[in-house]
C-alpha cells in the first residue's frame, strides 16, 4: 500500500486551492480527481454560465485571472484558468482517481480508490463539493412525471426546448438564468414557493463583490453561527427582474401535484408540460466518508467546525456551502477555507 502524506479527495477549485495552501505549508498533497482533469464541475455546467464575481475578485490564491479584472469570466474561462492553475501546481494530482472510501487508520487513514488500489494517508482534505449530489425535493407527483425531468446539473442548453412548455423550479441565480434564457425560445414558468429576491450587481458604480470585500463581510465567519444560512439572492444587473416584469419567463407560486404529462397549480388550472427543470440546489458529495465514524451525520453532511472535522483531527472540508463564510464554496473565497486547513492539518502533523 502506497503511504503518502496528505490525501485531496478532489481536484476542482476547491482541492487545487487545498493543495497549494498545504504545499506553501511545505506539505506533499496527492490531489485524487475522478475524473480526466483538473477542473472539478466547471466542465459541466451549462454553457452560458458565467461566474457571478468580476476576475478580480474570482482567482484562486496565487494566480490571478488575467485580462480585464472587471469582466465576468465564462464558464470555459474558467476551465481553462484551473486547468492552468493545476499545471502550475507543485503538487502530484492523479486524475482517473475515483475514491470509494475513507477508513481510520492507526494515527491516519486509508484512502480505497475505484479500482481496489488503497492508498494510507496521514491526513485526508475532503474537496468533491456538492455537483455530484443534485438535491431533487419530494415534489407533489414528481415519480409519476411521464414529461422530460432533470436536475439543473444536467441541463446544457436552450435548443432542445425550442417551441416546448417548461417549468423551472427554483429561485436561486441558476434557475432565473435558466429560466430567462429558456423563454426566448419556449414558453418557460418559473416556479417557487416564495417571490424570486434580487440583489442589485452594481451599488454606487461598483461591483457588489467590490463592497463585500471592502465591508470584510464577504470573508467574515458567518458560517459558525447559522443553524439555517439564509438562501442567497439573485445577483441582477437588471435584466432579469425586467425579463420576469413582462412574463418572459413568467412567474409562478409552487404547483400543487404533477401526474403523467399534466401539472396542476394552485388555482386548479391543469396543462400539459412537456419539461421539468429542477434548479433546487445540492447537498455535499461525501459518499466515500459514509464509513468513517463521526464524520458525516445521518443526512450524509458533514460533522466539522470552519471545514475542521469533529470526530478526526486529521481530516479537513474544503468548498462547503457557508463552511465559514458567505464565499466559503466559490472560486473567491475557498482560498481563504483552505489555508485554515491546511494551517490545521500542518499542525496535528506535526504533533502526530
Amino acid at each position: 500500500m502506497e503511504h503518502v502524506d496528505v490525501a485531496v479527495i478532489g481536484g476542482g477549485q476547491s482541492g487545487l486551492a487545498a493543495a497549494q495552501a498545504l504545499v506553501r505549508r511545505g506539505r506533499t498533497p496527492v490531489v485524487l480527481e475522478a475524473s480526466d482533469r483538473a477542473a472539478g464541475s466547471w466542465p459541466h455546467y451549462y454553457d452560458s454560465l458565467t461566474l457571478f464575481s468580476p476576475a478580480r475578485f474570482s482567482a484562486l490564491p496565487g494566480m490571478p485571472f488575467g485580462g480585464d479584472p472587471d469582466r465576468y469570466p465564462h464558464r470555459d474561462e474558467v476551465v481553462a484558468y484551473l486547468t492552468a492553475y493545476a499545471e502550475r501546481l507543485q503538487a502530484d494530482i492523479r486524475t482517473g482517481r475515483r475514491v470509494a472510501a475513507v477508513a481510520a487508520n492507526g494515527d491516519g487513514f486509508t484512502v480505497e480508490l475505484e479500482g481496489g488500489a488503497r492508498l494510507a494517508a496521514r491526513a485526508v482534505v475532503a474537496a468533491t463539493g456538492s455537483f455530484g449530489r443534485p438535491l431533487r425535493p419530494a415534489l407533489p407527483g414528481l415519480e409519476s412525471f411521464t414529461g422530460l425531468e432533470l436536475h439543473a446539473a444536467d441541463y446544457r442548453a436552450p435548443s432542445s426546448f425550442a417551441g416546448q412548455r417548461v417549468v423551472v423550479v427554483g429561485a436561486g441565480n441558476s434557475a432565473v438564468q435558466i429560466a430567462a434564457e429558456l423563454a426566448r425560445v419556449s414558453r418557460t414558468t418559473l416556479a417557487t414557493r416564495a417571490p424570486v429576491k434580487f440583489a442589485r450587481q452594481h451599488l454606487l458604480g461598483r461591483d457588489l463583490h467590490f463592497w463585500l470585500t471592502r465591508t470584510g463581510l464577504d470573508a467574515a465567519p458567518l458560517g459558525r453561527l447559522l443553524r439555517t444560512p439564509p438562501a442567497q439572492p439573485v445577483l441582477d444587473d437588471g435584466r432579469y427582474r425586467a425579463a420576469l416584469n413582462v412574463g418572459a419567463p413568467d412567474r409562478r407560486p409552487m404547483f400543487r401535484s404533477l401526474e403523467g404529462e399534466e401539472i396542476t397549480w394552485g388555482d386548479g388550472s391543469v396543462e400539459t408540460v412537456d419539461a421539468l427543470i429542477l434548479a433546487t440546489g445540492y447537498r455535499p458529495d461525501l459518499p466515500y466518508l459514509a464509513g468513517l465514524d463521526g464524520a458525516l451525520d445521518a443526512f450524509g453532511r458533514p460533522l466539522h467546525r470552519g471545514g475542521a472535522s469533529l470526530a478526526h483531527p486529521g481530516l479537513a472540508f474544503a468548498g462547503l456551502e457557508w463552511q465559514r463564510s458567505l464565499s466559503s464554496n466559490s472560486l473567491r473565497g475557498v482560498g481563504r477555507d483552505a489555508t485554515r486547513a491546511a494551517r490545521r492539518l500542518a499542525a496535528h502533523l506535526g504533533r502526530v
